[in-house]
């Protein structure tokens, strides 16, 4: 099972709306074939290794182990279930039962209901995890959160505005080494969102530039519609949604959300990614937008870098409490992640 993670992650990023899984098959307690789903619309795991076993005598007396339970219904793909069964397999190993309502169970008891014998939750944990996008999407009805931010070592996200307005360049708090570590994150989730002084300030694009992979699609909240609409968040390469209160109508450069702000926004926007299928997001900025989902406890993890820097005055990195998962230096940068401690 191990190794089945460890084959499912080769997929992160690039399976949304799917999930990343694994599947091993064992014959005479040896690994005949191996498969991992790489994207949406292709082959799943199971279907991958299967194809891959050139004796096909050998499939009734192997065990397949795979990391999340297989489909039982018809996608963009068969079922997975079905053919298992119809290959001849008997004994089946999974790791976690899929949350997703379509199976959910289906899968498993349809290989029961076929003689397989069928093993679930071995490694579960990990094999939860492993898709923590996935289940938090189809258990809590949003997307998993990622908080990111650079702050100085006296704990500033930004220097006083008047030396943000006078810069023609962004204020760089962190090495090239972290922001190519920024740019792979983006990389690996599925959306990004910031706050309108973050696009008015420093023009970002949010794409992934320094790692090879799909840009995030980028989410921006903008209420009275101020952004210039020469921004780079509107230069056509990214999908971007523009979260606002105005009624506003069709739009070549970007789609649009409206909003009541005189409420919880984070809520809102929660509600806004889960209708769009979003399974997960980067608030990236600034530090109003990350306050406000810190205080809404609408987050599960979050990347702090810390530069060597200081700035003595500007904007006061947000204020939150969390598990420590790790550290790790970037040469002069550190890195922290931090879990939601209340989950």
């Amino acid at each position: 099972m191990m190794r089945c993670i460890q084959l499912a992650k080769n997929g992160l990023g690039s399976t949304y709306p799917n999930p990343m899984v694994g599947c091993v098959i064992v014959h005479n307690k040896k690994i005949i074939a191996e498969g991992w789903h790489v994207k949406a619309g292709t082959a799943h795991a199971e279907v991958v290794a299967i194809e891959k076993v050139s004796h096909r005598d050998h499939l009734n007396k192997a065990i397949l182990y795979v990391s999340l339970e297989p489909c039982s219904h018809f996608g963009k793909t068969p079922p997975c279930a079905d053919l298992i069964i119809s290959s001849g397999i008997k004994k089946v190993v999974i790791g976690s039962t899929d949350p997703n309502p379509k199976v959910a169970g289906r899968g498993i008891q349809k290989l029961i209901e076929a003689g397989c014998d069928v093993t679930v939750g071995v490694l579960n944990e990990a094999c939860e995890g492993l898709n923590k996008r996935f289940f938090t999407y189809h258990q809590m009805k949003r997307p998993f959160i990622l908080l990111k931010w650079a702050q100085t070592n006296d704990g500033f996200i930004a220097p006083d505005e008047v030396v943000r307005i006078n810069k023609k360049e962004p204020v760089w708090i962190t090495n090239e080494y972290s922001r190519q570590w920024v740019h792979k994150l983006r990389a690996e989730e599925q959306a990004i969102l910031v706050g309108t002084n973050t696009v008015v300030t420093d023009n970002p694009s949010l794409t992934v530039r320094d790692w090879k992979g799909s840009s995030p699609i980028r989410f921006v909240i903008d209420r009275v519609l101020k952004i210039a609409r020469t921004a780079s968040v509107f230069d056509g390469t990214v999908e971007t949604v523009v979260i606002t209160e105005k009624e506003v109508p069709l739009d070549e450069l970007a789609n649009y959300e409206t909003v009541d702000f005189s409420e919880n926004l984070p809520i809102q926007i929660c509600d806004v990614l889960y209708k769009r299928s979003i399974q997960s997001v980067i608030i990236e900025g600034g530090a109003k937008t990350l306050q406000q989902f810190i205080d809404a406890g609408l987050w599960d993890e979050a990347y702090v870098f810390t530069g060597n820097s200081e700035f003595k005055t500007g904007v006061e990195a947000p204020k939150f409490s969390g598990n420590l998962i790790s550290e790790v230096s970037l040469k002069e940068d550190i890195l922290r992640h931090f879990k939601n401690q209340s989950e």
